[in-house]
């Protein structure tokens, strides 16, 4: 029978559900091995054909290392909170638990048809209370827990009050707010449980604190950056605007020299660590407190301005030596001193001003390097070392989040601050250079010679370290370290997602009891904010907590993928997010799979609760995953027909074929992928495409219309948008797998080109017929195997196995091909040799070889667990060589002959060969030259 891949398929599919064929050993005398996609988000549209290549990457390895004996964790479930859903919701009034469900049976659907080699049994779905009891969980470990710097690991809450109940404030060394308060022992005792526990608020690792944020007033919620461009939601374009909110925040930074250091010891690409180093941003140089003058307000009323709540401005530099050259200070616009630091002269400037601000996201404002805007405070302050007034701007180009929201500007030193200084005529300050001291003339005057006011004539060591002790001498700053890295915003005002576990009383938080998990979501008439402006769930009737009410905010989508690899440990574990013995036995990822996208998201944020639940006890590794793959995009091939225009330069209902293009004056439109096939398009299939294009006309080439072809972005507005199930459909799930690795490097972008396609499914076909007879008929011989045989059997088990190590399937595909070529040519039909290439080649396109490896009469069940054949290099050593055979100079053919053979054995084998006789025509040679191993040339 001919290969019949439907049949096949479904039967396999079937019989891999039905026997849990790939559920994992919880403990297993195997090794080990745990192999990861980051999960997906179920959108309506479902897959396309560019979603699955990780998939099938993972899926590939995960089979080979069954075969070689590991015990293989691979598991799959959905990140199924989001705003997608919601604004479903919002839209249509159907609950987005009901659309989350039918897009998870929409995946199931399509992720079983690839014939993925999943352990189902594991499914986790972030949105099912089971699972989000145990984001909850870690969110209250988190609440309960400081950082220590001393220890530099997170510890209980518990022992930070022990602490101040035996010592007070004193020796205590945390990741904490900016203000915190100085106490004895005595003097905590005597604070009400309300003081304490504002206080202790300051040092948990998640806190309240307000906050500026990318808020939508369209979508009633807080957007991170990355669902943010150009100002527009990228979810319905609405406006976004920068706001001042008090909102939930994770003390990320306490991580942030661990979160540098872990990057040496994990198998990631370069590039993606890359970008971890510069957003955790370590930079080493001095905070500079510059004192705020009364300068500015001398000819204003000051009683009318509210009195700045601190004395000076604080700045991080890692210029320090540069600070004679300050002529400008400039702070955030939403920097908490800007009301108190405007002048009445100004303030109808710096309103203005900020208005625009809070239009742009910070993403834009980082990058919009060219563009100089500012505005006067008509406020000033004072250089601490030689008293200069220096007046204070605000520009959107600092941010509030960042350090301290203010920046000394030195236009002679920064191009930034000189762009400015020249845009706004500010003063420009030259410093001179530093200059090297001749130390052979006066070794004792080792170092570096800072030409400033205060140091003439002095030698130093290090021009910064003087500069820093001065300050550090006048008590106007200190040596630091600083990190771009900000603290993680951690709510959004939505609704779909997980609620987080605290109430309110008396206007602080308090964390639920844990025997309260976990706090489900409550039912909304609406998933919209109030029309007081609360979040959705302050529409939830009798949701309170006795003492108080409930946080509104829902965490944000981050919070359930940061942990999720646990629970697939031990996923239906009812009492703890996973058992220590499963933690123990799985430990980490060992290979994890998916987009270099999430690279200042989800993998930071995994990587810092990974860290915390190390430092309570409740993980044994430091880091989540060893090795990480970022799989590239499969870009679309999108095909355009050319719409004839008119004189009057209007489009015309007739299409111009791609070739005519040049003699016509035409205008491109994209066309379904669909419905062109080798850049073909069917015509009938276009006129029922769109209603208005029934009756379109064509100038064809050659009696076809041939569309233009262009590479973008896979999209349904391009529609170049391959499904999966139509490729499954037409040509089959192994197909489509091998297709997809056939395509290029996992790690390369590449485009889609269904043209290709033929020739895998070819490939499989051929393969198929090695195992039958010209009637189609299974037939197989117990013969030994040929040299040749196992020649072209033991060069496929070692490149599968280099390639799939080193994760190059592009190339192992082209190598099945041609191993499949040989055995063809070889007229191989030797059990031995094809069923050791059903094994190489099941990881790949495993229907087909669960097929094959069931007719060649292996017991009943599956090869999944088989043993991978065993290279042996023995069968590649090359016994004959092909000499080229020539006769007067001109080669005629080749000719097999033992290597062991001497030179005038091989002449006399040469010339018994009946073709080369044909060649002589019956003349003997005059003379016959045989250099060994290389040639055989007969003069006639």
């Amino acid at each position: 029978m001919d290969y019949q891949f439907k049949d096949i398929e479904q039967k396999w599919q079937q019989f891999w559900a039905q026997n849990n064929t790939f559920k994992a050993e919880d403990k297993s005398a195997k090794p080990k091995y745990y192999v990861l996609d980051m999960f997906p988000y179920p959108s309506g549209a479902g897959l396309h054909v560019g979603h699955p290549l990780g998939y099938i990457a993972s899926d590939i390895f995960a089979r080979y290392k069954r075969l070689k004996g590991f015990n293989v964790l691979h598991p799959m479930g959905y990140d199924s909170f989001g705003l997608p859903a919601e604004q479903y919701a919002i839209q249509t009034g159907q609950h987005p638990a009901v659309t989350t469900e039918e897009n998870i049976a929409t995946y199931r659907r399509q992720l079983d048809q690839i014939g993925f080699s999943f352990d189902w049994s594991r499914e986790v779905r972030t949105s099912s209370p089971d699972y989000y009891k145990w984001t909850q969980w870690i969110f209250m470990q988190l609440f309960n827990s400081w950082y220590n710097k001393d220890a530099d690991k997170a510890e209980s809450i518990a022992k930070l009050i022990e602490h101040f109940e035996q010592n007070g404030s004193t020796g205590i060394n945390a990741v904490c707010d900016e203000e915190i308060l100085s106490f004895t022992a005595a003097e905590w005792k005597a604070m009400s449980n309300q003081d304490q526990q504002a206080e202790l608020l300051k040092y948990r690792l998640t806190y309240l604190r307000e906050s500026t944020v990318n808020w939508c007033p369209a979508l009633g919620t807080v957007l991170a950056n990355d669902e943010v461009k150009d100002g527009f939601s990228e979810r319905g374009g609405y406006p976004v605007e920068q706001k001042k909110m008090m909102q939930w925040s994770m003390r990320i930074t306490a991580y942030a020299e661990r979160l540098l250091q872990g990057l040496d010891t994990i198998d990631w690409p370069d590039p993606l660590k890359e970008m971890q180093r510069n957003w955790i941003g370590k930079s080493t140089g001095a905070s500079v407190k510059f004192r705020i003058s009364d300068f500015g307000f001398e000819n204003s009323d000051k009683s009318e301005i509210e009195n700045p709540k601190s004395e000076f401005i604080e700045v991080f530099t890692t210029r320090v030596d540069t600070i004679f050259g300050v002529t400008f200070v400039v702070i955030a616009p939403e920097h908490e001193l800007v009301a108190s630091l405007t002048t009445p002269e100004q303030k109808a400037d710096i309103d203005a001003y900020i208005a625009v601000t809070k239009k742009k996201s910070e993403l834009d404002r980082m990058a919009d390097a060219k563009t100089v805007s500012g505005a006067f405070t008509g406020s000033y302050v004072l250089n601490p070392l030689n008293g200069q007034q220096i007046p204070i701007w605000i520009a959107d180009y600092v941010l509030a989040g960042y350090g301290t929201g203010a920046v000394m500007a030195v236009p002679s030193g920064d191009q930034r601050d000189y762009l400015f200084a020249k845009h706004f005529d500010l003063p420009i300050v030259q410093i001179l250079d530093t200059q090297k001291i001749d130390t052979e003339a006066d070794p004792t005057k080792e170092g570096t010679y800072i030409n400033s006011e205060f140091m003439n004539g002095l030698y130093y060591k290090a021009g910064t370290a003087a500069v820093i002790a001065k300050l550090e001498e006048v008590g106007a700053g200190k040596a630091k370290i600083n990190f771009r890295m900000r603290d993680a915003i951690f709510g959004r005002q939505r609704y779909w997602g997980e609620p987080v576990p605290v109430y309110f009383k008396d206007g602080l938080p308090h964390l639920i009891e844990e025997s309260h998990l976990p706090l489900l979501l409550p039912e909304v008439d609406k998933y919209l904010p109030t029309e007081s402006g609360e979040p959705p769930l302050g529409r939830a009737e009798n949701w309170k907590h006795a003492e108080g009410e409930y946080e509104l905010s829902t965490m944000p989508g981050w919070a359930g993928s940061s942990w999720y690899w646990y629970r697939y440990m031990d996923a239906k574990n009812d009492n703890e997010f996973a058992s220590r013995e499963a933690i123990e036995y799985w430990k980490d990822v060992d290979l994890y799979i998916g987009g270099s996208e999430h690279a200042t998201g989800h993998l930071l944020y995994s990587r810092f609760w990974n860290k915390f639940l190390k430092d309570i006890g409740k993980v044994v590794e430091e880091e989540p995953f060893k090795k990480l793959i970022n799989q590239g995009m499969i870009q679309g091939r999108s095909n355009f027909v050319y719409r004839l225009i008119d004189e009057e330069g209007r489009g015309t209902n007739t299409f111009v074929s791609h070739g005519l293009i040049k003699e016509y004056k035409t205008s491109p439109l994209h066309v379904d992928v669909n419905i062109v096939e080798n850049e073909v398009m069917n015509i009938s299939k276009f006129k029922q495409w769109r209603p208005e294009f029934a009756d379109a006309e064509f100038i064809l080439e050659n009696g076809k219309y041939i569309c233009g072809v262009e590479v973008e972005k896979m999209s349904k507005r391009y529609y170049n948008v391959v499904n999966p199930d139509d490729i499954a459909q037409r040509y089959g799930a192994d197909t489509l797998r091998m297709y997809e690795m056939f395509l290029g490097p996992l790690e390369q972008s590449k485009p889609w080109n269904t043209n290709g396609i033929e020739g895998v499914f070819k490939f499989l076909r051929k393969f198929w017929r090695l195992f039958h007879n010209d009637a189609w008929e299974f037939s197989v011989s117990g013969a030994e195997p040929s040299k040749a045989e196992l020649k072209s059997l033991h060069k496929i088990i070692r490149k599968v196995e280099e390639d799939i190590e080193r994760f190059s399937f592009n190339t192992s595909v082209s190598s099945f091909m041609i191993a499949v070529n040989e055995l063809t040519d070889l007229k191989c039909n030797n059990r031995a040799i094809l069923q050791d290439m059903v094994i190489i080649l099941s990881s790949y396109a495993p229907h087909i070889c669960e097929e094959l490896w069931t007719l060649l009469g292996n017991p009943a069940g599956t090869l999944s667990y088989a043993p991978f054949p065993k290279f042996n290099s023995a069968y590649l050593i090359e016994d004959d060589f092909a000499y080229p055979i020539s006769i007067n100079g001109k080669m005629k053919m080749n000719l097999n002959i033992p290597l062991s053979l001497e030179i005038k054995e091989i002449e006399e084998t040469v010339l018994a060969n009946p073709d080369v006789q044909k060649y002589l025509d019956g003349k003997a040679p005059k003379k016959v030259i045989v250099v060994k191993g290389r040639i055989v040339n007969m003069v006639v």
